[in-house]
């Protein structure tokens, strides 16, 4: 008989496993059925689902079966899990415990502890909003999203997604204007379906799913280098042999030291309920991807924190540090964020699913038109919602889409978007089959649009792909801004087919108001290659902005039309916004200094001694050759030519530190923030090249750092 052969034994075999793995540590709807009284659960699910007050005596109930849940699973503290405006996650943990007046202590966990926090809001960054003497601030529990258990080391506590806000109730977060938006796009969503005659559904939901780009190095590397271990990515390096010309590393075979840190990393991704799908080699040597399912835009979101911060939690238990940065390395690809956007109802339509018939499909068009049109309106506050500093350093450099936000839409919704500005659309492109021309391969069902990785906002069959947004950001901020602008032009829609003309049928409204907006909006519509300057020149005719830097991107959030849209659906209010802008701009200014002092200390106390090393070594060897009279025209050139940069990284580091210096005597967070970028980033980038030059001349021996070689290579 034939024998079997397994490449794996049973107790290497744990995929049957995943299923009871995946959630485990999640307080979801699974395990609320199971620990809640009935009538408990179906209260909490209707607050859930349908934004209602969290009663006090619910919440204690919920509280209670929470702790005990927590308390089986290890735990011995809870924490308010929020998002400040940092980008990144913060904690406050309180144990379970309260005592007796026996002495004792018992486990105790209220409903009040479980709804509401206390953490100090004046050390959080606030805009103005609040002042060093003003500490008071809330966090509140985002009951939409799940509580769940994670480990720190052998810390174990209760984790309750919540939201931030100050004294006196202004968002300080991330996730406020995101739920906010959430509801702001609900409601004009539904709007338009009732008046498109949709009478069924009864709430919109958008849904995101966030795939996520990263470095591995080992750790050994990090210890030596200070910029990427202050700053997140080099600020010097000379570019190495071998990058990624090969193409060799793009879905490459994955490392087994790699592949064992993902098998780690998925399984607490699991049990933390985020649906981790996809993972694979990225262009860049060292550089990986991971992208999960799509879920609600809220849990989303969180969900790519905990991914960022998973990340590095086992990267380092795998002796390797994980980079989050969107340039850790210059001459090779940097890191994206791909925001994978949709809206679906709670009946389960997707709204931006084309269908079979998409020219047919009205529903599917008014939507698809709406997003258009905000991405046209409001391309400036788009691109600023994704700008922080790393993505200055990627954007539009052939590896991210530019800085101008234009839409793709493919071949057949091309066809379709024509033929409704000239009147009404008949027909639609089919993707039809693909033919291989190998007779043991069968044809291909080919889709009716091709992918353009070089647009910033692209439509890829259900969903638009915003494709701008860095590798190390929050995506709170990119979604919030994308549902209010969607929700801003829905409210337009349903107010114009609301109104209502007598005895004119709603599709030959529709039909009207589209092949108004399509007239209106073609400018926006580009499916060629981003990356030409060609394109550059285009989008300048059409009259498209080009914000080109973090700077400029933020300055355009207080425009007239932006502040309007948000404070109409009260995602925002004015003062809110103004904060944010102010915060941004004290984020570029204080990570560019980082850097340049991080570059100032480098070049003085590292780069500088090596080049004397080699000036000596250099010198050494030209006065003994002189000695023994033999002619030394390598040392003397070599001395030279070292001599020269050592000279140049001197005076690069003092230009540096003078226009460091200079543009912190600018008060007003634009005009500093405008001296860095004008004075400072220019001096940076002169000392780099300075020492690069000089890293490819010096004695291997000598220099201080580990190089790009090998960081990127080995393993």
């Amino acid at each position: 008989m034939p024998t079997t052969c397994c490449c794996m034994d049973a107790e290497t075999d744990r995929s049957g496993m995943v299923p009871e793995l995946f959630g485990t540590n999640v307080f979801n709807d699974a395990t609320m059925r199971e620990r809640l009284p009935k009538n408990i659960y179906k209260s909490l699910k209707r607050c859930i689902e349908e934004g209602r007050e969290l009663e006090p005596a619910l919440a204690d109930v919920v509280a209670n079966a929470m702790k005990d849940w927590a308390i089986e699973k290890g735990a011995t503290h809870f924490c308010h899990w929020f998002q400040p405006m940092t980008g990144i996650t913060a904690e406050k943990h309180d144990s379970f415990i309260s005592p007796t007046p026996d002495g004792r202590i018992i486990m105790e966990f209220s409903g009040k502890e479980l709804s509401q926090g206390e953490p100090d809001a004046s050390s959080f960054p606030s805009g103005g909003l609040r002042a060093t003497f003003e500490a008071r601030g809330y966090t509140a529990w985002d009951c939409t999203s799940p509580v769940f258990i994670k480990s720190d080391g052998t810390n174990i506590a209760l984790f309750i997604p919540s939201f931030f806000c100050s004294y006196h109730g202004q968002a300080l977060d991330k996730k406020t204007p995101l739920l906010r938006s959430m509801e702001a796009l609900n409601r004009q969503s539904m709007r338009v379906l009732r008046a498109l005659g949709n009478a069924t559904s009864k709430r919109v939901i958008a849904t995101l799913g966030g795939e996520q780009e990263y470095f591995l190095i080992d750790t050994k590397f990090l210890d030596g280098r200070m910029d990427l271990l202050l700053s997140g990515r080099s600020l010097f390096g000379a570019p190495p042999p071998k990058g990624q010309e090969m193409e060799d590393h793009y879905f490459g075979s994955l490392h087994e030291r790699v592949a064992s840190f993902m098998n780690d990393l998925n399984n607490q991704l699991w049990k933390l309920g985020v649906l981790a799908k996809t993972q694979h080699n990225e262009v860049a040597p060292a550089q990986y991807e991971i992208a999960p399912v799509f879920a609600t835009v809220n849990v989303a979101v969180d969900h790519n924190q905990l991914t960022m911060e998973t990340l590095q939690k086992v990267a380092r238990q795998h002796g390797f540090a994980c980079l989050l940065h969107e340039k850790p390395f210059a001459g090779v690809n940097g890191s994206g964020k791909h925001n994978n956007w949709s809206l679906v109802t709670d009946d389960g339509q997707n709204l931006l699913n084309p269908g079979e018939t998409p020219h047919a499909n009205m529903q599917f068009l008014v939507f698809l038109f709406a997003v258009i049109r905000a991405v046209d309106q409001y391309a400036a506050l788009l691109r600023a919602s994704e700008a922080t500093p790393g993505p200055d350093q990627r954007l539009g450099a052939n590896e991210a889409p530019p800085a101008i936000v234009s839409i793709f839409l493919g071949e057949q919704l091309t066809d379709i978007y024509e033929q409704i500005e000239k009147g009404g659309a008949k027909t639609s492109k089919q993707g039809g089959r693909l033919a291989l021309g190998v007779c043991t391969l069968p044809p291909l069902p080919k889709d009716c649009t091709d992918r353009n990785r070089t647009s910033p906002f692209a439509f890829t069959g259900n969903k638009f792909e915003f494709r701008m947004p860095g590798s190390s950001q929050s995506l709170g901020g990119v979604n919030f801004v994308l549902n209010t602008i969607v929700a801003e032009t829905l409210s337009e829609i349903a107010t114009e087919l609301e109104g209502g003309k007598s005895g004119i049928a709603i599709n030959v409204r529709v039909q009207e108001l589209l092949q108004k907006y399509a007239k209106l909006h073609k400018r926006v519509i580009f499916n060629g290659d981003g990356y030409t300057e060609e394109w550059q020149k285009e989008a300048a005719r059409r009259g498209l902005p080009n914000l080109k830097n973090m700077v400029d991107a933020v300055a355009a959030i207080t425009d007239k039309e932006n502040i309007a849209a948000i404070t109409k659906h009260a995602v925002l209010t004015d003062e809110e916004l103004s904060a944010r802008q102010e915060i941004l701009f004290e984020n570029y200014i204080k990570t560019i200094n980082i850097e340049a002092q991080c570059m100032l200390q480098m070049a003085r106390r590292l780069f500088l001694p090596a080049a004397l090393k080699q000036t000596t070594l250099a010198a050494s060897a030209a006065n003994s050759a002189s000695y023994a009279k033999v002619k030394a025209s390598t040392a003397v050139k070599m001395l030279k030519e070292v001599c020269g940069m050592t000279d140049a990284l001197s005076a690069g580091a003092d230009a540096l530190e003078k226009a460091v210096a200079k543009a912190n005597t600018a008060h007003h967070g634009l005009v500093r923030a405008k001296a860095y970028r004008d004075a400072v980033v220019p001096a940076m980038a002169a000392l780099r090249q300075t020492v690069d030059s000089l890293e490819k001349v010096t004695d291997a021996a000598i220099w201080p750092v580990p190089t790009y070689a090998q960081m990127l290579f080995q393993r």
